[in-house]
């Protein structure tokens, strides 16, 4: 009897809609897979249309595709003797479900319907898909005809069951069944099934990383088993980028993983398992051997199959292995550098333009196009084809290979210091060191012709003159000379990045890459359609503390000295005349808050859900040692001001690589108004009030001594008059 399964679990970067591609991708990984010696091969989410269709899911086109492509699966001959399953759309009496689908020698076997739908973050699935409600339940599926002419089957089960082979059992959980806390794999495995396989479409998150494998782990460790995750890689054509992280756990440990990052489109990682480990682990826990007794059972597919081998003496355990987990800076390297390479090959552009303005945030954007440029070196060295085939695709040359990072670079990446009478030499020395560094195609540019233009337009239309604050101007003629600089770098950008190729005799055009960081859009410091518009921008939802930790790495890791001296800079956007030749602007003075008090304002307004007065709840006792309560509430209401006054800006942001739980974006993750009552007079009022109760209860008991009861009498906490309608608490 054999006791040993070699089991394969695919990572694939597929794309939305891209049938022709995905269905390439999937045989490959089962050819892999069959070559690594697995019988039963398991994928990620929806992995035949892609995860991303979104709206396009209510089409009957993606569901006819999705059927034509497992059609080419069950017909082809790399399928044969493989148990596998794949993920795809099913629609059954009219409902749409995310499904998995297993089949075995050209004969469907069962198709299972996820249960429980995500809707956290991103997610919004139930726009689109019902979950299964039937629990241990199957029904028949009518299949279509052109499938039917395959497996002649006319009907097959779905629903919630499991496949038993002649040696084990395997069950099925997809994605955000892992993460809830009925999750299924506590039944299954209570019902004797011994491999569960969870197709997934998770996306990264900086420092989350560890949540997966935790949950992983976990799954298996209270009642033995293993547990199979396969996720997605890639942009699969939206801001979001699903990082791999492909696994397998036995009996609570990792005993097999996939790359979290990469450029190649297929991993298959394999793990064999001994199955008498599982059920002698499971045997040992006496209290789940108790309640398995009385669990109900699912419906067991029983097919003619066998994962393992009599004669399996030689196949090796899997043994458990360490997860080494990357550091924010590495997956700032690593995550927006793939996502890019995603964005550029499969949008048929020649490569990217960036306005290089000698700061961090541009800095980090193109310190990430030179990491994408270094991976797509070291995969060509690796051999990988695919990498090398798109590299020559993109620069419309067949037989190139580039020799370095540098060179490559310089191909890929066209940067340009826009300078106007308010830019420092500094800057512009900084960012001209950088970019011979990196070896991008870069040159400066004075934009002050442009810019004294336009205000001859406005002088000849209205007879009036604006000029700077520095110059006896009021505030908005200093604004709106601010912005005049910063529209016509957008202007310019998309110029020179449809014409830089024309000019160094390449066809095609430049994607524009904006650098505008998750703070400044929270805060809304940057002009609307200004250099912050671009096509897209790998930054946008990376804070600035992370992206300067970040450049800091990256002056090691890529060798690049001239980083020291911008990180050292303060950020400016040098937009107000300069005085005596030096920089009088700087970001922070001009927000009237730091970096670091903005990033708290986005963790507790987005991931803690507060409001004004809430916040200052819980910034009044976190930033006690640094400010008063009266101080605490003026940040509070002034955050929220420049909030409520800019968040219209969120509906134009530049689709931008998600990595921030406190993203404001405004067009997928943060469904809030954008339109907003400035004053937020309620909510101040009530902030003022508990300012005035805190001052009030300060000054008593310094006034008198009181015994620990009188004192906890007179220092009752605000929100139990706000609870109770105490007109001397807060107004209700």
């Amino acid at each position: 009897m054999g006791r040993k399964v070699t089991v394969a679990v695919t990572t694939l970067n597929q794309w939305a809609l891209d049938f022709e591609g995905n269905l390439n991708r999937i045989l490959q990984s089962i050819q892999e897979a069959k070559e690594l010696g697995a019988l039963y091969r398991t994928g990620p989410e929806l992995e035949i249309c892609g995860y991303s269709c979104e709206d396009h899911f209510y089409e009957p086109d993606t569901y006819l595709h999705s059927w034509q492509v497992l059609a080419e699966l069950l017909k082809s001959p790399t399928c044969k003797d493989m148990l596998i399953d794949v993920g795809m759309p099913v629609q059954h009496r009219n409902v749409l479900y995310n499904c998995r689908v297993a089949f075995l020698n050209k004969k469907i076997l069962l198709i299972r319907p996820k249960m429980l739908l995500c809707e956290d973050g991103n997610y919004r699935e139930s726009r689109w898909f019902s979950g299964w409600t039937k629990e241990r339940q199957t029904e028949e599926y009518y299949l279509p005809r052109m499938i039917t002419a395959i497996t002649e089957q006319t009907t097959v089960p779905i629903g919630d069951a499991v496949i038993a082979t002649k040696d084990t059992c395997i069950g099925f959980e997809i994605c955000e069944e892992l993460w809830n806390p009925q999750s299924r794999h506590i039944p299954l495995s209570l019902d004797g099934v011994e491999i569960i396989s969870n197709g997934s479409g998770s996306y990264m998150e900086l420092r989350k990383a560890y949540v997966t494998v935790d949950l992983v782990k976990s799954a298996t460790f209270k009642s033995g088993g293993a547990y199979l995750f396969s996720n997605l890689r890639g942009c699969d054509g939206q801001r979001i980028y699903f990082n791999g992280c492909s696994c397998v756990a036995v009996n609570g440990d990792i005993v097999s993983r996939g790359q979290q990052f990469a450029l190649h489109d297929v991993e298959v990682i394999t793990a064999t398992i001994d199955l008498e480990d599982i059920r002698s682990y499971r045997t040992k826990i006496r209290s789940r051997s108790h309640l398995a007794a009385s669990n109900p059972p699912f419906p067991r597919i029983t097919v003619d199959f066998a994962l393992s081998d009599d004669e399996d003496v030689h196949l090796t355990i899997s043994p458990p292995i360490e997860w080494q987990y990357l550091t924010p800076e590495e997956e700032i390297e690593l995550g927006p550098a793939c996502w890019l390479w995603d964005y550029l090959r499969r949008s048929g552009q020649g490569g990217f333009f960036l306005p290089l303005s000698g700061g961090v945030d541009s800095t980090s954007t193109a310190c990430i196009v030179f990491s994408m440029c270094t991976q797509i070196c070291d995969a060509i060295q690796k051999g990988e084809s695919q990498v090398l085939y798109d590299v020559r695709k993109i620069l419309c040359q067949s037989d190139y290979t580039p020799s370095d990072p540098m060179e490559l670079c310089n191909r890929l990446l066209v940067t340009c210091y826009m300078a106007t009478e308010n830019s420092s030499q500094e800057t512009k020395q900084r960012a001209s060191q950088l970019a011979s560094q990196i070896g991008s195609y870069h040159f400066p540019i004075l934009i002050d012709a442009a810019v004294s233009a336009v205000i001859g337009i406005f002088t000849a239309a209205t007879g009036f003159i604006p000029k700077f604050r520095a110059n006896g101007g009021c505030p908005r003629q200093n604004l709106a000379l601010q912005n005049i600089q910063a529209r016509l770098r957008m202007v310019l950008s998309y110029l020179f990045a449809q014409l830089m190729l024309w000019v160094r005799g390449r066809p095609g055009g430049l994607l524009v890459l904006g650098s505008s960081n998750v703070d400044e859009a929270l805060r809304g410091y940057m002009t609307k359609y200004d250099c912050s518009s671009a096509d897209v921008n790998p930054i946008g939802g990376i804070s600035k503390t992370d992206l300067k930790a970040f450049l800091q790495y990256a002056k090691n890791r890529f060798f690049l000295p001239s980083l020291s001296e911008i990180l050292q800079a303060p950020p400016t956007a040098e937009l107000e005349p300069l005085t005596d030749g030096q920089i009088t602007q700087t970001d922070e003075q001009d927000m009237g808050m730091t970096y670091a008090e903005l990033s708290e304002f986005g963790r507790l307004r987005k991931t803690q859900n507060c409001g004004p007065y809430s916040m200052f709840q819980k910034l009044v006792h976190s930033w006690s040692d640094k400010c008063t309560p009266h101080e605490v509430a003026e940040k509070v209401k002034h955050f929220f001001r420049c909030y409520a006054i800019n968040r219209h800006k969120m509906t134009v942001l530049t689709p931008s690589y998600h990595a921030e739980t406190y993203s404001p974006d405004d067009n997928r993750f943060d469904h809030r108004p954008f339109l907003y009552r400035v004053h937020w007079n309620w909510q101040f009022k009530a902030i003022d009030d508990a300012v005035a109760q805190m001052t009030k209860d300060k000054r008593g008991s310094s006034d008198r001594q009181v015994d620990s009861n009188q004192l906890s009498a007179s220092t009752t906490n605000v929100n139990s008059h706000f609870m109770r309608g105490d007109r001397k608490g807060v107004l209700i």
